[in-house]
């Protein structure tokens, strides 16, 4: 028997919407389809926000946009910006890009700091964080130490990636992040979640949340295992 209910798989996934090649008609039917499906949200573009948010309004669907995306490079205060004006336009989650080159070089001052200013105006308006590491790009060392300043600054979730590198969630950084990061914050994965199994091996790892394109294939899959 399954150790799993339809609702804790749908209710897992970010559904993304962050393809830059999306129309605006394909990013209206994708937040259709995450009511119908019941996920946990739609991370959706940033200028489409307020339109997702007004289609998802009355569910239990969160509107959730990116920060600082997808290279982290943004300078802190346009970050903010971003930060305000999600809020201002319905986010209730922010998925943001920690500065993937000052944790390279050593500069955890600013590292803090830029997560810091994203963090204080999301909390502030009610809205949840997750810090994107872009795993594939640090080692160890760099995702221990974020794992430690996102604690210390109560981020809500550390996130494995973007899904726009050169690589995405893996068993070992999901593990690594779950054992590093204290028990407020939660993980997810994202890049490379396209299936039910993929999806099912990621939450057994420590992962409360992933984010995934497939996400009806997964669900619908979903729905098969447990009619068996």
């Amino acid at each position: 028997m399954a150790d799993y209910t339809y609702r804790d798989i749908a209710r897992m996934i970010d559904h993304s919407l962050l393809a830059p090649t999306l129309t605006e008609e394909q990013l209206d039917q994708g937040c259709r389809l995450a009511l119908e499906l019941d996920v946990a949200s739609v991370c959706i573009v940033p200028y489409r926000l307020k339109r997702a948010a007004e289609l998802l309004g009355g569910s239990a669907v969160l509107p959730t946009t990116t920060v600082g995306f997808p290279h982290g490079g943004h300078a802190t205060a346009v970050k903010a910006a971003e930060a305000r004006q999600a809020l201002a336009d319905g986010a209730r989650e922010l998925d943001m890009v920690a500065n993937v080159s000052q944790v390279l070089s050593g500069r955890w001052d600013y590292v803090r700091r830029d997560a810091a200013a994203v963090i204080e105006i999301a909390h502030g308006g009610g809205a949840k964080v997750k810090v994107i590491f872009e795993n594939c790009y640090l080692k160890d060392e760099h995702k221990i130490r974020l794992c430690g300043i996102c604690g210390e600054l109560r981020a809500d979730w550390v996130k494995t990636s973007t899904g726009y590198a050169a690589g995405g969630a893996t068993l070992d950084d999901i593990r690594l992040m779950r054992r590093h990061a204290p028990p407020h914050v939660q993980v997810k994965a994202a890049g490379g979640v396209r299936d039910l199994d993929t999806l099912l091996a990621v939450r057994a790892a420590g992962a409360t949340r992933a984010g995934a394109s497939r996400t009806a294939d997964i669900l619908a899959e979903c729905r098969r295992r447990l009619a068996r």
